[in-house]
Order: structure tokens, then C-alpha cells, then sequence
């Protein structure tokens, strides 16, 4: 059954602390793999989230960038919002979702790039309007996986169209396995971090890059 962290518990996460452990260990006890490189984490940031946990890792996203005083998050819909809008929140900055469909609202000069989609096949469109995306912003990007980093990368390209400056991007969970962070880093030469990095995914166990070694016998 998922849980959320309790109010008296959540009062005791703070970032660069238990945020991430309790983020990790959830993923390993409710994560289902699906093949494919496909994780589903749908009780924790997909589908149902947890505010709490939610919020204590959006201040442990803007702790890491802070330094580099963005301007403006830029995420995409859908499940990036929920960390993009607590990392701003904690950072003080106005937050900037793409949207994947134009609606009725959205005139004028308009931002769009496309990316597959490893999950849902075929290309996904992103759609932000420019009077939201203004020139010389300092653009921090928010988003629940990188896997790929296609989706990052088309943020990153609208983030360059709009002349605005890519200061970072930062995700909640890596499949470092599937080699988006240097694809991101040989384009855009930016900082890349992410909360928990998967290093290995099977139907059987999860494995994160700062996991201890196994001593031969355990």
C-alpha cells in the first residue's frame, strides 16, 4: 500500500538530508519494473504524490542551485510540475510549464519544440508562449526523469530560442544507464543533478549510484 510521510515526520525532512533516503527507499519498495528501461512510480511522483515529500524535494533541488541564481523554472506537463513548483517556491521564481496541446488562451508568438516519448511512443509536442519565456532569463529546468534527456534537451533548445540562459537542470530521478545526463552536458555544458540515480533496473532490484557495495557473502 503506498504511504505518505507523516505531517510530524515531514517537519523533520530537510534538504540535503532524509528528503533523498526516504525518496530512494520508497522507489525500491513501490517501484514495479515494466521492461523496456520503464519504471513505474506512479504511488510517489506520477500519479499520486506526496506533498510533503514533494516539497522537501523541491527545497533540496533549489539548495543545489541556488548559487546560480535562476531566474525562472521551466518544466513540462505533467509530472514535472509538482518538484518544478516547489523548487520555485523555495527559490522565490516564477515557474513555466510546457504545455503538450495549444489551447484557445494561447496566442501570439509561441515556442515549440517536440521529443518522443519512451512511455506514452510517437512525439510529444511542447508549447510555451514567449511572453512567459522573455528574453535573458536565467532558466533552471525541473522534471521527474531523465532517462534519454530528449525531453530536457527540447526544453533546452526552447530555453536557447527565447535567449535566455540555461543555468541547470535538475531532476528527480536518473536512469544513468541510459545516458541522458551526457547528452545534456556535451550539448548545453551545464550542471546536471538528480535526486536519486538509478544504475541498474530489473525485474529484481534496484540499484543507485551511491549505494554501498555489497561485501561477498551478504
Amino acid at each position: 500500500m503506498s504511504r505518505l510521510v507523516a505531517p510530524c515526520e515531514a517537519n523533520h525532512i530537510q534538504p540535503r538530508d532524509k528528503a533523498v533516503q526516504i525518496l530512494k527507499d520508497r522507489i525500491r519498495a513501490e517501484g514495479v519494473y515494466l521492461g523496456d528501461g520503464i519504471l513505474k512510480i506512479d504511488g510517489i511522483l506520477n500519479h499520486q504524490m506526496d506533498p510533503n515529500l514533494i516539497r522537501a524535494m523541491g527545497e533540496e533541488i533549489a539548495a543545489r542551485f541556488r548559487d546560480l541564481h535562476p531566474t525562472r523554472i521551466l518544466t513540462a506537463e505533467v509530472s514535472g510540475i509538482a518538484p518544478a513548483l516547489m523548487a520555485a517556491l523555495a527559490l522565490n521564481v516564477p515557474i513555466v510549464y510546457a504545455r503538450k496541446s495549444k489551447p484557445v488562451t494561447m496566442y501570439g508568438p509561441v515556442f515549440l519544440e517536440t521529443a518522443p516519448s519512451h512511455t506514452k511512443g510517437g512525439e510529444t509536442h511542447l508549447l510555451v508562449a514567449a511572453e512567459y519565456l522573455p528574453p535573458g532569463e536565467r532558466v533552471l529546468i525541473v522534471d521527474d526523469f531523465l532517462a534519454s534527456g530528449k525531453t530536457l534537451l527540447a526544453l533546452a533548445r526552447m530555453v536557447a530560442e527565447a535567449r535566455c540562459e540555461l543555468v541547470g537542470v535538475a531532476t528527480i530521478v536518473e536512469k544513468s544507464f541510459e545516458e541522458g545526463r551526457a547528452r545534456l552536458q556535451e550539448k548545453y555544458n551545464v550542471r546536471v543533478e538528480s535526486l536519486a540515480i538509478i544504475t541498474y533496473l530489473d525485474e529484481h532490484r534496484i540499484e543507485f549510484a551511491d549505494d554501498q557495495p555489497q561485501q561477498p557473502g551478504d
